[in-house]
């Protein structure tokens, strides 16, 4: 049970972005978010996104740093994996 995050280099209103996501469950993501004081609105399907200036934060608190795709293997391979729907 590990909580993961992304470098922050997705940009967005102005500032960079990591994504915080679990590899066991979305109850433990959500624990993990909530210790950081980390609001829900900032859960996006299977992820929080977090400020760059969060991050150190985040791997303070126990997130394993890895890479972008490094983090999408370990969600789908958890079965967590909840893409964007296509558009009809």
């Amino acid at each position: 049970m590990t909580v993961y995050i992304d470098p922050p280099t997705w940009p967005g209103h102005g500032r960079l972005w990591s994504h915080l996501v679990s590899d066991s469950s979305f109850a433990e993501l959500h624990a993990f978010a909530e210790r950081l004081g980390v609001p829900r609105r900032a859960f996006e399907r299977d992820h929080y996104d977090l400020p760059s200036h969060r991050y150190p934060d985040a791997v303070a608190a126990g997130a394993v740093e890895v890479g972008s795709k490094e983090l999408v293997r370990r969600l789908t391979a958890a079965g967590l994996r909840r893409p964007k729907g296509r558009a009809r």
